[in-house]
């Protein structure tokens, strides 16, 4: 594509085994949004993600309006009381601290909210999806930027409420939210567990 090959010419990226390591969940953004070709350059790089029987099931929403954000946020704070029980004992009591807490957005103020949504159904399309987001999180990551999986609003953004004030068809799937943004700080390093190999023959 001509968006992926002016991409590659102009951006002088991190490597790939770079952004790998030092990607992080950001939750902490500096007030600036982002140009739209920088956000076309992230789509870019996630439609380049390998996909079963090449579906290519995935599809985006960018919300940049804060007004959306902001009610957005509210109706995820809200569903999480009725999810509850869904949760561990451990997690409850996490997310009751978050949504009792006036000063939480589930968004974290971010200005860019990138929904990856299936426009089908079936065994491998979720999959897809979450391979385009690591894509685009990592793209993301070598250009400087932040990210972060914002997986407590996928239910409701997959309500017929939110559908119908997004417009979107009522039997699409929202399958990964990402906020996007200028980190406003250092994120540290968190340590990461070997990998658990349960057989090698």
């Amino acid at each position: 594509m001509a968006t992926s090959k002016k991409f590659k010419e102009e951006k002088a990226l991190m490597s790939e085994i770079d952004a790998i390591y030092r990607r992080r969940a950001v939750r902490n953004y500096k007030p600036q949004k982002l140009d739209p070709a920088l956000i076309h350059s992230l789509l870019d790089a996630a439609v380049q993600a390998p996909t079963a029987m090449h579906e290519e099931p995935w599809s985006f929403v960018i919300i940049q309006d804060q007004d959306i954000l902001n009610r957005l946020s509210d109706s995820v704070k809200s569903l999480l009381y009725t999810e509850a029980h869904n949760y561990s004992k451990m997690q409850m009591k996490y997310l009751q601290d978050l949504v009792n807490n006036p000063d939480f957005h589930a968004f974290y103020n971010a200005n860019t909210l990138i929904v990856i949504y299936s426009k089908y159904h079936g065994p491998f399309v979720a999959a897809d999806c979450w391979l385009a987001a690591e894509n685009l999180m990592l793209t993301a990551c070598a250009q400087g930027l932040g990210t972060c999986v914002i997986g407590l609003a996928v239910s409701t953004l997959n309500t017929p409420e939110w559908k119908t004030k997004l417009n979107l068809p009522a039997d699409i799937t929202a399958i990964a939210p990402i906020i996007v943004g200028i980190p406003a700080a250092e994120t540290p390093e968190v340590a990461r567990k070997s990998p658990e190999i349960l057989v090698w023959k």
